[in-house]
Protein backbone atom coordinates (compact mmCIF):
# COMPACT_ATOMS: atom_id res chain seq x y z
CA UNK A 1 0.00 0.00 0.00
CA UNK A 2 1.35 3.56 -0.40
CA UNK A 3 1.71 5.70 1.84
CA UNK A 4 2.39 9.63 1.39
CA UNK A 5 2.58 11.41 4.78
CA UNK A 6 4.65 14.44 2.93
CA UNK A 7 4.05 15.69 -0.57
CA UNK A 8 7.78 17.15 -0.97
CA UNK A 9 10.81 15.41 0.21
CA UNK A 10 13.19 17.88 -1.70
CA UNK A 11 15.29 14.83 -3.09
CA UNK A 12 14.49 15.88 -6.57
CA UNK A 13 15.83 19.25 -6.10
CA UNK A 14 19.19 19.04 -7.83
CA UNK A 15 17.15 17.31 -11.41
CA UNK A 16 17.41 13.71 -10.13
CA UNK A 17 14.46 11.42 -9.17
CA UNK A 18 13.78 7.80 -7.93
CA UNK A 19 12.70 5.19 -9.98
CA UNK A 20 10.75 2.00 -8.57
CA UNK A 21 13.70 0.10 -7.63
CA UNK A 22 15.30 2.47 -5.62
CA UNK A 23 18.20 4.05 -8.22
CA UNK A 24 18.02 7.17 -8.61
CA UNK A 25 18.27 9.02 -12.54
CA UNK A 26 18.04 12.30 -14.47
CA UNK A 27 14.57 13.71 -14.63
CA UNK A 28 14.60 14.29 -18.24
CA UNK A 29 15.77 10.17 -18.33
CA UNK A 30 14.01 8.55 -21.18
CA UNK A 31 12.33 6.08 -17.86
CA UNK A 32 11.39 8.99 -16.46
CA UNK A 33 9.64 11.12 -19.74
CA UNK A 34 8.11 7.80 -20.72
CA UNK A 35 6.19 6.99 -17.21
CA UNK A 36 5.83 10.90 -17.23
CA UNK A 37 4.07 10.97 -20.26
CA UNK A 38 1.72 8.15 -19.26
CA UNK A 39 0.82 10.85 -16.42
CA UNK A 40 0.16 13.03 -18.68
CA UNK A 41 -2.13 10.52 -20.73
CA UNK A 42 -4.09 10.05 -17.58
CA UNK A 43 -4.74 13.91 -16.66
CA UNK A 44 -6.40 14.36 -20.19
CA UNK A 45 -8.75 11.60 -19.69
CA UNK A 46 -9.48 13.18 -16.04
CA UNK A 47 -10.62 16.16 -17.90
CA UNK A 48 -12.12 14.08 -20.45
CA UNK A 49 -14.47 12.14 -17.56
CA UNK A 50 -15.96 15.40 -16.74
CA UNK A 51 -18.14 15.13 -20.06
CA UNK A 52 -18.02 11.14 -19.66
CA UNK A 53 -21.48 9.70 -18.45
CA UNK A 54 -22.02 5.84 -18.26
CA UNK A 55 -20.42 2.72 -19.62
CA UNK A 56 -17.60 5.76 -21.41
CA UNK A 57 -17.25 6.95 -18.08
CA UNK A 58 -16.86 3.65 -16.35
CA UNK A 59 -14.71 2.78 -19.24
CA UNK A 60 -12.38 5.70 -18.86
CA UNK A 61 -12.32 4.90 -14.94
CA UNK A 62 -10.77 1.36 -15.64
CA UNK A 63 -8.12 3.00 -18.03
CA UNK A 64 -7.21 5.70 -15.46
CA UNK A 65 -6.25 2.70 -13.01
CA UNK A 66 -4.62 0.77 -16.01
CA UNK A 67 -2.41 3.54 -16.40
CA UNK A 68 -1.11 3.68 -12.69
CA UNK A 69 -0.27 0.03 -13.13
CA UNK A 70 1.44 1.17 -16.83
CA UNK A 71 2.93 3.95 -14.41
CA UNK A 72 4.70 1.25 -12.10
CA UNK A 73 5.47 -0.87 -14.57
CA UNK A 74 7.73 1.50 -16.68
CA UNK A 75 8.98 3.40 -13.63
CA UNK A 76 10.88 -0.24 -12.56
CA UNK A 77 13.72 -1.50 -14.85
CA UNK A 78 14.11 -4.65 -13.42
CA UNK A 79 11.49 -7.42 -13.22
CA UNK A 80 12.51 -9.04 -10.27
CA UNK A 81 10.40 -8.78 -7.00
CA UNK A 82 9.74 -5.91 -4.55
CA UNK A 83 11.90 -6.66 -1.55
CA UNK A 84 9.59 -4.78 0.42
CA UNK A 85 6.31 -6.49 -0.04
CA UNK A 86 7.93 -9.80 -1.26
CA UNK A 87 5.79 -9.61 -4.17
CA UNK A 88 6.25 -9.77 -8.31
CA UNK A 89 6.92 -6.14 -9.60
CA UNK A 90 3.28 -4.77 -11.11
CA UNK A 91 3.40 -4.94 -14.91
CA UNK A 92 0.84 -4.66 -17.54
CA UNK A 93 -0.12 -7.83 -18.84
CA UNK A 94 -1.93 -9.41 -21.98
CA UNK A 95 -5.26 -9.26 -20.48
CA UNK A 96 -5.49 -5.52 -19.89
CA UNK A 97 -4.93 -5.03 -23.86
CA UNK A 98 -7.29 -7.68 -24.88
CA UNK A 99 -9.78 -5.51 -23.13
CA UNK A 100 -9.16 -2.81 -24.68
CA UNK A 101 -9.07 -4.78 -28.15
CA UNK A 102 -12.83 -5.88 -26.92
CA UNK A 103 -13.73 -2.65 -26.46
CA UNK A 104 -12.88 -1.40 -29.40
CA UNK A 105 -14.38 -3.94 -31.30
CA UNK A 106 -17.58 -3.27 -29.71
CA UNK A 107 -17.37 0.62 -29.58
CA UNK A 108 -16.56 0.28 -33.65
CA UNK A 109 -19.49 -2.41 -34.48
CA UNK A 110 -21.75 1.06 -33.52
CA UNK A 111 -19.96 3.26 -35.88
CA UNK A 112 -20.28 3.58 -39.77
CA UNK A 113 -17.28 2.74 -41.77
CA UNK A 114 -15.29 5.84 -42.14
CA UNK A 115 -14.94 7.76 -45.47
CA UNK A 116 -12.46 10.53 -44.38
CA UNK A 117 -9.81 11.00 -41.68
CA UNK A 118 -11.13 12.48 -38.62
CA UNK A 119 -10.25 15.89 -37.46
CA UNK A 120 -10.26 16.39 -33.76
CA UNK A 121 -12.96 17.64 -31.94
CA UNK A 122 -17.20 17.55 -32.00
CA UNK A 123 -18.29 17.60 -28.34
CA UNK A 124 -16.29 18.20 -25.81
CA UNK A 125 -15.99 14.57 -24.54
CA UNK A 126 -14.39 14.11 -28.53
CA UNK A 127 -12.55 16.46 -28.33
CA UNK A 128 -10.73 15.47 -25.14
CA UNK A 129 -10.70 12.13 -26.30
CA UNK A 130 -8.62 12.87 -28.92
CA UNK A 131 -6.22 14.85 -26.87
CA UNK A 132 -5.77 11.99 -24.95
CA UNK A 133 -5.04 9.78 -28.12
CA UNK A 134 -2.42 12.12 -29.34
CA UNK A 135 -1.05 12.31 -25.83
CA UNK A 136 -0.88 8.44 -25.23
CA UNK A 137 0.50 8.14 -29.11
CA UNK A 138 3.67 10.38 -27.77
CA UNK A 139 3.79 7.75 -24.37
CA UNK A 140 3.79 4.97 -26.89
CA UNK A 141 6.75 6.71 -29.05
CA UNK A 142 8.87 7.75 -25.57
CA UNK A 143 8.29 3.97 -24.61
CA UNK A 144 9.65 2.88 -28.02
CA UNK A 145 12.70 5.17 -27.67
CA UNK A 146 13.35 3.77 -23.85
CA UNK A 147 12.64 -0.50 -25.14
CA UNK A 148 15.48 0.43 -27.77
CA UNK A 149 18.06 1.23 -24.77
CA UNK A 150 16.90 -0.73 -22.06
CA UNK A 151 14.29 -3.34 -20.79
CA UNK A 152 10.82 -2.54 -21.35
CA UNK A 153 7.61 -5.15 -21.60
CA UNK A 154 6.37 -5.57 -24.66
CA UNK A 155 2.83 -5.15 -23.28
CA UNK A 156 3.09 -2.33 -21.91
CA UNK A 157 4.26 -0.97 -25.37
CA UNK A 158 1.14 -2.98 -26.85
CA UNK A 159 -1.16 -1.27 -24.15
CA UNK A 160 -0.36 2.35 -25.46
CA UNK A 161 -0.76 1.16 -28.72
CA UNK A 162 -4.25 0.04 -28.33
CA UNK A 163 -5.00 3.02 -25.96
CA UNK A 164 -4.89 5.42 -28.53
CA UNK A 165 -6.84 3.75 -30.86
CA UNK A 166 -9.35 2.96 -27.98
CA UNK A 167 -9.59 6.94 -27.68
CA UNK A 168 -9.95 7.21 -31.20
CA UNK A 169 -12.93 5.24 -31.16
CA UNK A 170 -14.57 6.41 -28.49
CA UNK A 171 -13.76 10.02 -29.81
CA UNK A 172 -16.16 8.86 -32.47
CA UNK A 173 -18.94 7.17 -30.34
CA UNK A 174 -19.08 10.71 -28.26
CA UNK A 175 -19.69 11.99 -31.50
CA UNK A 176 -23.00 11.27 -31.57
CA UNK A 177 -22.28 7.72 -33.07
CA UNK A 178 -20.01 9.11 -35.42
CA UNK A 179 -22.45 11.02 -37.38
CA UNK A 180 -21.11 14.44 -35.20
CA UNK A 181 -17.40 13.49 -36.37
CA UNK A 182 -15.15 16.47 -37.78
CA UNK A 183 -14.01 15.26 -40.98
CA UNK A 184 -10.85 16.21 -42.79
CA UNK A 185 -11.44 17.92 -46.69
CA UNK A 186 -8.78 17.66 -48.63
CA UNK A 187 -7.60 20.96 -49.92
CA UNK A 188 -10.56 22.53 -49.05
CA UNK A 189 -8.78 25.88 -47.88
CA UNK A 190 -6.42 26.23 -51.10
Amino acid sequence: MVVLNRIYTRTGDKGETALGDGSRVAKDAARVAAYGTVDETNAVIGLARLHATGELDAALARIQNDLFDLGADLCRPDAGRDAEAGHPVLRIIASQVDRLEAEIDAMNARLAPLRSFVLPGGTPLAAHLHHARTVARRAERLAVTLAAREEVTADAIRYLNRLSDWAFVAARIANDEGRGDVLWVPGANR
